[in-house]
């Protein structure tokens, strides 16, 4: 059996034979999960393309919980996992996403709409070059020789002919373009209004891992360009795992929502708050020094923790949500991936040191290379 790949939490991307898989967990943990998804696999019978591996990878790391419901209510019918269902289920939950096949088919009709003014006006142009030649050989004819009552009648006629197709041309023209103009605009609304989705989480309605990984790209490189500080604050709900499996996928969805709220409210202005993946979300925080960050994580873990959950259907209480959050600043020579990492151990070294708590990259607690396997 081929080894399975290594992944890295805090990397844009890794790749097993051209498969995109999302790296939203440590290298140990990473390694563990591509081995039992070789074993989920093997088990089945069940080709290691890399297709089918990311379906597994993802299914038995939980962090594509849609996926994960989907699979389980296919084992629990008995569900036999042949080429035919894992073909659909990577077309459903990892094929190009809607969003940027609408974004293109957009785009082409904008396009098509754009090429259809450039052709009114151009037959705009060739009309109005006609009439002007018609004008100028009445001037011509009138202003040469002394010509008949019946030839004069004959130019005025043409000049009138003329401008009367003009004029009508004119209208169609108009409304043509008024038409064009019209349609392009609301094109560009509906263009606009996609691309606003294709960033957006649809479970939460914070922007998502996508919009996140844009946003820190075009930080860092605004911190490099005028020098101005930008810190990463990743925030982790603690025990999410119990949570879910005890009160069900719906009431742990609640949570994902109530907690993205909670995050989204305490930040402002350039602030981007964004679900990173899983039960996992991240605040991007320009113009922001590491103490300044601190202070905004720890209002975002209090505010958290003061929601007492209940249960909408029944009324039950649930008790409270508490995070573990860590915060790391831009350093000279940062990328996204090293400014994920340093955040990220932070964030397990608040989950190793007791949760419920913010521990920043200059806290003594943060070890390198000492994550291990907390939630």
């Amino acid at each position: 059996m081929p080894q399975p790949p290594m992944g890295v939490r805090g990397e844009a991307r890794r790749w097993y034979g051209g498969t995109v898989l999302q790296p939203d967990i440590t290298k140990d943990r990473a390694q563990a999960f591509a081995q039992e998804a070789f074993g989920w696999m093997s088990q089945r019978n069940i080709p290691p393309t890399p297709e089918n591996f990311e379906l597994a990878y993802n299914f038995v790391s939980g962090e594509h919980t849609e996926l994960k419901r989907a699979i389980e209510a296919l084992i629990s019918n008995g569900c036999k996992f042949d080429a035919s269902v894992m073909m659909i289920l990577h077309q459903r939950y990892f094929r190009t996403p809607k969003e940027d096949d609408a974004v293109a088919e957009l785009g082409e009709k904008i396009t098509r709409e754009l090429d259809s003014v450039l052709h009114i006006l151009e037959t705009a142009g060739r009309d109005h070059s006609a009439y002007g030649k018609t004008l100028s050989h009445a001037s011509g004819e009138l202003g040469g020789a002394k010509l008949g009552e019946a030839a004069i009648k004959n130019l005025i006629d043409q000049v009138i002919g003329a401008t009367r197709v003009m004029e009508a041309r004119s209208k169609t023209l108009e409304v043509q373009l008024q038409t064009s103009s019209r349609e392009v605009n609301e094109l560009r609304v509906r263009l606009e209004s996609v691309r606003q989705e294709s960033l957006t989480d649809q479970l939460t309605g914070i922007p998502n891992r996508k919009a996140f990984d844009k946003a820190l790209q075009e930080s860092i490189e605004s911190s490099i360009e005028t020098g101005e500080p930008l810190s990463l604050v990743m925030c982790d709900i603690d025990h999410f795992k119990t949570f879910n499996d005890t009160f069900g996928h719906l009431t742990g969805d609640q949570v994902l929502r109530l907690v993205a709220l909670t995050v989204k409210q305490n930040v402002k202005g350039q602030d981007i708050a964004a679900r990173y993946g899983g039960e996992e979300f991240a605040v991007v925080l320009p113009r922001t020094t590491l103490r300044e960050a601190i202070t905004v994580g720890d209002q975002i873990r209090r505010a958290v923790m003061s929601k007492e959950l209940m249960k909408r259907s029944s009324g039950e209480h649930l008790g409270r949500v508490t995070i573990s959050i860590g915060v790391a600043a831009v350093r000279n020579g940062d990328t996204t991936h090293s400014l994920i990492e340093r955040a990220d151990g932070c964030l397990y070294a608040a989950k190793r040191n007791g949760r419920n708590r913010v521990i920043c990259e200059s806290d003594p607690e943060v070890t390198p290379g000492a994550e291990t396997q907390v939630a």
